[in-house]
Formats: structure tokens, sequence, C-alpha cells
């Protein structure tokens, strides 16, 4: 019996020669954000409609540590759902892909996805496990325009004209110069891995390096460097107040209204903030983690999560058509529609609108311009240690130093490679 506690029922059938009692159920598990929420009943509403005698169930669960928790233990139970929405990159391994989930390289569509996702999904046989779900992202900040243009502000590109614009805000503002939200543990990332641009400019084989245990964070200046801003923004007291308790949505409302003049997070929150605060989208643009170089300013990629299948679904065939549909021009312009595009799609043929948001704009020149992106380390490395969440949040909160946090990541991830029977661990 799966557990349902949390669940949203989608009944969007059309009975063209079906009826309910030979109608076919597949049930979704994705997390609960809005702009996944809407984009998962886009699709599915989109695919009933082609296929009346399919409905759907959507399982909601938290994000972050919790979420991942979960997607664990219900496959290890054999209580997953019949398709479940999951990271690419590095936290995939962890799930042992090629014992628990169900290879889709035989989907009529397949050759529709880029390879740059598919090498994100794949076991080392060169199987592919999951179809994308929204477009390629960004890491980096997310700033308010009016704030910028009240103070005269211009967009950095080194940390130094970060943090002096961050001292303006701070004393000339009622804005806080950064939100920080602590409550989803998770969001304290993103200031240590969007500076992974940064690490590889200075140290190309870092990626390497890394995975061989040849280099770590606490001994490598460039890597500890994302810890040691975070550090600084915190000692700094740029936070906003009460930022321990605020949650994900809280920060996006804040940069949106101008409560915030910045907040570190990925671009698939776009999404999210024109569901939440529509009247304040275009207020909102973004840019890349600044470095110490202002000639090498670029931005730190992530790709999207996907749906996968697990291996012990009773309705593998007809998960597998829902995936195949994923896979088009058609399910792109659904997610369109529903929530907008925050990035390059990874189906071919998708294209952006015209009218995409300014955060988007912002955004697409990294993406144009030879050498000024660079995915992050998790699609470089399947090492990525589930701590680190838990110690930028002592280091966003002065409980701890950099230095200290970093060694203990570094104790964190060598234990994950040994899990995963990496060599030279």
């Amino acid at each position: 019996m799966k557990n349902r506690a949390n669940k949203l029922i989608i009944s969007t059938f059309v009975v063209l020669g079906a009826s309910v009692s030979n109608a076919t159920e597949l049930s979704i598990l994705v997390d609960n954000s809005p702009d996944t929420v809407a984009l998962t009943q886009a699709l599915t509403s989109a695919y009933s409609k082609l296929n009346p005698d399919i409905t759907f169930e959507i399982e909601l669960r938290p994000g972050g540590g919790e979420g991942d928790n979960i997607v664990k233990t219900r496959l290890a139970t054999g209580e997953m759902a019949d398709v479940f929405l999951y990271n690419s990159g590095s936290l995939l391994q962890a799930l042992r892909p090629s014992r628990t989930l169900e290879p889709i390289n035989d989907l009529a569509n397949f050759s529709n996805i880029l390879s740059s996702f598919t090498s994100t999904v794949s076991d080392d046989k060169g199987n592919v496990y999951a179809v994308p779900i929204q477009t390629a992202m960004g890491g980096g900040i997310f700033y308010n325009k009016r704030v910028y243009e009240e103070l005269g502000l211009k967009v950095p590109k080194t940390w130094q004209e970060f943090m002096e614009n961050c001292a303006i805000i701070a004393e000339k503002s009622k804005s806080a110069p950064i939100a920080q939200t602590y409550r989803d543990t998770w969001t304290s990332q993103l200031l240590v891995l969007s500076d992974f641009f940064n690490v590889q400019a200075e140290k190309p084989n870092f990626a390497t390096d890394y995975t061989n245990n040849k280099a770590n964070f606490a001994t490598t200046p460039a890597a500890l460097r994302g810890f040691e801003k975070l550090q600084q923004v915190s000692e700094a007291g740029y936070f906003n107040d009460y930022y321990g308790a605020a949650t994900y949505n809280d920060g996006l409302n804040m940069v949106a209204t101008g409560k915030a003049a910045h907040y570190p997070m990925l671009t698939f929150a776009i999404p999210s903030i024109k569901l939440n605060t529509p009247d304040y989208i275009e207020d909102v643009g973004f840019f890349a983690q600044p470095g110490d170089d202002a000639d090498k300013n670029g931005l730190t990629v992530w790709m999207p999560a996907g749906y996968y299948i697990p291996k012990e679904s009773d309705q593998k065939e007809e998960a597998k058509a829902f995936l195949n549909y994923i896979a088009t021009v058609d399910a792109c312009d659904a997610i369109t529609k529903a929530i907008g595009a925050n990035g390059p799609y990874l189906i071919k043929g998708c294209t952006l609108p015209d009218n995409v948001y300014p955060a988007v704009k912002d955004m697409l020149p990294y993406f144009q311009e030879e050498g000024r992106t660079a995915p992050a380390l998790e699609f470089l490395s399947p090492i990525k240690g589930p701590m680190l969440e838990q110690l930028t949040v002592e280091v966003g909160s002065g409980i701890r130093n950099a230095q200290s946090a970093a060694e203990l990541y570094d104790q964190d991830v060598a234990k994950q490679a040994r899990q995963l029977n990496l060599p030279n661990w």
C-alpha cells in the first residue's frame, strides 16, 4: 500500500469511448514547490486530453534533504509512485539507478532529448533513466531592478563590486541586502554551489582531481572561496531579519517586492515568482555569482530534474508512454503556457517565446557567449555530500567558520565516495 498522506488528485480525462472503470491511473511523486505542481498539472492534463483512458494522481513531497530521504525510502520499500521527479547529476547515483530504475532508451522520442541532459541521467553502461521537465538553469543571484535603479547601482562582475553594492543598500535603502531562507535548508547552499564557474576558471582540473581524491574544498583556495563568501556576507550583517525561519517562497517574495535586494538561487525559481507575485516579475533581474576577476565572469549551469520510472512499477509501459510525450515540442509548449520558460529547453525543436521575463533575458547572454558557462560540480563528479546544506546553514548563521565547514564537508564527501566504491578513496 502506497503512503499517500499528502496528495493532489488530478481528474482531467475526457471520456471518449472509455469509462471510469477501465481507465488507467498513473501516480506521480513530485516536490511541493508551486512551479513543479503547476507544470505537472499542465503536463498531465495535456496528456489526458490526448489519452482519455489515462488519469493521474499527483503526490507531493517536501524539497531538500527531507524529500530526498522520502524518495530513497519509497524506492527501497517498493512503494514508489509509477513516475517520480528527481535530480539529475551526482545525486542520482546514490539511488543505484541500474538496480532501482527503468531505462528509457527505447522511447520512440528518445533522440529528441539533448545529450547534454542524457549524460547527467545515465549509468556507466549507457542506460538513460529520465526525461527533462524544465529548461537548463543558472545558479546565481536574483536582484531587484528597482532597488538597483533607485540607488544607481550596476550589475557586479566581481565579488568586491557585489559587496560594495550590498554596503550601499544597507546604508541607503530599507531593503535587506541579501535574502536568506534557512527554514528550507537546501536554499543555504547556493553561494557555495553557484561559485563553481569561478572555481573551474581558476582550477580547470578541479572536478577530475576532486573525484580522484587529489583535491578537496578545505585545501583548495578557489574551492574554499564559496564558503568564505557565505561567511563574509553573514558577518557583514547583510541578511534579512528572521532568516532562520524564512522559507524559499519568502525569499522569492522579498526579492520580487524589494524587501530584499538580492536572493541567491537557481533560475528554476522564475516561474514561482510569476505564480506568487505576478505584478512584480518584471522587477526581478539575474546575474551570475561574481568571482574575483571581472575578465572571468560566467555562469554555473544546472541541468533540470527529470521524470523517472521505478523498476518495480507494474505500469511501466503506460509510464513510458507518458515520458515519451514529455520529450515533445507539445509538452514544452504546455510547460511554457503554464509557468513560462526560464532558460533553454533540452528537447529538440523546443523554442522560447519572445516575451520571456527579464531574469531569463539576463541569463541568456551567458549561454550565447563562448566560455561563459560551466556545469555545476555535481554534473562533472558523482560526489556530493548530503551534509552540505546543514554546514552552509551553520556558516550563514555564524555557528561555524568557512574553513571548519569545508573540512567537515570533505569528510562527508569521503564517506559518500566510499559508498559509491570510487577508486582512490
